[in-house]
């Protein structure tokens, strides 16, 4: 995983309507959670959530147990003087997502746009994956999203993994059904194009 200083540079030196994963609304990944339909009592975790407006849009939704973890304080902070007041509704975890201490099945949905295809090693993954299997709860919806096959091969000056839905959903492996993928083209705010792929799968009850 990149260094804590590196993504606080990103948000300390650029807006966060600038930076290239930008969504004025997180459109797909609330599809995803809603058409699930987890009631609004449901735990929702958005790892790698930093500035992003999706807890915006969850909360506008009627969620109230809502997580934000990400490595950034500056991003956090981003995300929480945009919802002033509403702020306090929101859990905000400054953490590493490959280090962080969750609590065991307590999450009944994980979202993570971005944050899985910046880990270039197999142990960081396999990391990861050991964190979603102790933070979900079992029978637990877990969406993640990176770049497709035909996305970029870096970004924010790093390199990256790009996968198809298979090879996504192979990384996760047994102990998650996949319910399903979809693709998404995703124009920056410097008018590029840039090409994902969501997995959404169903943490396996035992």
């Amino acid at each position: 995983m990149q260094s804590k200083s590196h993504w606080e540079s990103v948000y300390i030196n650029k807006a966060a309507t600038q930076v290239s994963w930008f969504q004025e609304h997180a459109e797909k990944s609330l599809q995803l959670i809603t058409q699930h339909r987890p009631p609004p009592a449901a735990s929702v975790i958005d790892v790698g959530g930093g500035a992003s407006t999706l807890v915006d849009d969850l909360l506008d939704a009627g969620y109230r147990q809502v997580s934000v973890l990400d490595l950034s304080g500056a991003a956090i902070a981003t995300a929480r003087t945009r919802l002033g007041d509403r702020a306090t509704q929101v859990q905000w975890l400054e953490a590493d997502v490959l280090t962080a201490v969750l609590p065991a099945e307590a999450f009944d949905v994980w979202h993570d746009r971005a944050v899985f295809h910046f880990l270039t090693s197999a142990e960081e993954r396999e990391t990861y994956v050991r964190q979603v299997l102790h933070a979900v709860k079992p029978g637990g919806l877990v969406i993640v999203a990176t770049f497709a096959e035909d996305g970029p091969t870096q970004c924010s000056g790093l390199p990256v993994m790009r996968y198809s839905a298979s090879g996504l959903h192979d990384e996760f492996g047994a102990p998650f059904e996949l319910l399903g993928h979809e693709k998404e083209t995703h124009h920056t705010p410097a008018g590029n194009e840039q090409k994902f792929v969501y997995c959404f799968c169903r943490r396996k009850e035992s």
